[in-house]
């Protein structure tokens, strides 16, 4: 079903620029009545009716039937048919695959992690991932056809218009995206996985989300996703929201992008494990060294410290929340946020990070601007950037 509407965009026809503004509708409105549709799209109320009759049989979208009113005629409530296609989110981290399935209402109906992979910038690499994306999609009771998008989250530089990685993947003149696309038989884009992280953050908020909103993706690496008036920026060429690689210490250390000092070099995970290390090193202790050898150490076992109340590890977390805290006070002074997610691999220790950050916020943020910003931690946790890049993929598609 759903491959007949990608037809109909790609002749962009008058129709189905209007069918694509009525799915938009329903992605940020949920369900709605044919009267809301005409407010919201400033046509008339037969025009609406022909387009929905059509797109209802052609399953597009679902009667629910009636409104419940305090009276007077009960309205139709109509929404999308979470049948008429799936989209697959892909999330390349670096030691391992994620992937998220939503069907056509945006509604998650698999998720699987912890897939066994090194993201390296290689040909193999790139095999292997669509091998086994192919083997989760072959793995699930859908039919391939209904698949209508993919979204590979990628580190670093993605300009998710051109389909181009410069980080990641950045082997060849073809865009990675067509790359993909040609390997497993399905359309596929890119984007960078701060920003796939930061839509499942909007999207699948508890309650409605602001519609500006900051999101901090503290991992290895330090990046962010921005959301202006509720949509997604990418900036001239797909590149905004490196915060990372901004300069921000004078400690000579270099970063991995080549340049000495960037923020990402003292607030990070990479950051974290390397003090660890180098504390270890210098003779100070800590509960790991009575299970593992200084060079057996990795990221989870200071995760695990942390919640075991080691003192070396909590040191070190509540130095990165001062310094976060610190950068992300600038940010707010700057784009006045309602609201500032921290995620990523390091917001899973919580508190430990967020009370240091909040702190650090009130000292060099604007009293009134500091104010109007939430500070909170990543409700989707570890799952939030194969679910933004599930949503993306359809918000791709349809979203104008």
């Amino acid at each position: 079903m759903g491959q007949r509407l990608l037809d109909e965009i790609k002749k962009g026809t008058k129709n189905a620029t209007m069918k694509r503004r009525i799915i938009t509708h329903f992605i940020y409105n949920s369900d709605a009545t044919i009267t809301d549709l005409s407010k919201d799209m400033d046509l008339s109320i037969p025009t609406i009716t022909k387009l929905i009759d059509e797109m209802c049989e052609d399953g597009y979208v679902d009667d629910n039937g009636k409104l419940e009113t305090n009276g007077g005629r009960h309205p139709n409530l109509y929404g999308l048919n979470p049948n008429a296609g799936y989209f697959l989110g892909v999330e390349a981290a670096r030691k391992y695959l994620s992937f998220c399935v939503v069907n056509f209402k945006g509604e998650i109906v698999d998720y699987k992690t912890g897939i066994p992979f090194k993201r390296e910038n290689t040909v193999e690499c790139l095999d292997n991932m669509c091998d086994e994306i192919l083997s989760y999609i072959n793995s699930l009771p859908y039919d391939k056809d209904k698949y209508l998008n993919v979204c590979v989250a990628l580190h670093g530089r993605v300009n998710p218009v051109t389909g181009c990685s410069y980080g990641t993947f950045n082997f060849a003149q073809t865009p990675i995206s067509e790359m993909i696309t040609d390997r497993i038989g399905i359309n596929a884009c890119v984007d960078n996985d701060s920003r796939t992280t930061a839509y499942g953050e909007y999207m699948l908020h508890s309650v409605r989300c602001p519609r500006n909103v900051i999101f901090i993706n503290l991992s290895w690496g330090l990046g962010m996703g921005v959301i202006i008036d509720g949509k997604l920026y990418n900036g001239m060429s797909g590149f905004a929201g490196e915060f990372g690689h901004n300069f921000g210490y004078d400690n000579q250390q270099i970063c991995h992008c080549g340049k000495k000092g960037c923020i990402e070099t003292e607030v990070s995970c990479s950051a974290l494990y390397r003090k660890f290390i180098e504390r270890l090193k210098n003779g100070e202790s800590s509960i790991v060294l009575k299970e593992k050898s200084i060079d057996e150490i990795e990221l989870d076992d200071i995760f695990n410290a942390v919640e075991r109340e080691d003192v070396l590890a909590i040191e070190l977390v509540e130095e990165i929340g001062q310094k976060l805290g610190r950068h992300i006070g600038g940010l707010i002074n700057i784009f006045n946020p309602e609201q500032v997610i921290i995620g990523g691999d390091l917001s899973r220790v919580g508190d430990y990070l967020l009370h240091p950050v909040i702190s650090a916020i009130r000292k060099h943020t604007l009293n009134m601007m500091y104010r109007d910003s939430d500070i909170v931690l990543s409700e989707l946790k570890e799952k939030a950037n194969a679910v933004g890049a599930a949503l993306l993929s359809r918000s791709n598609l349809f979203v104008l």
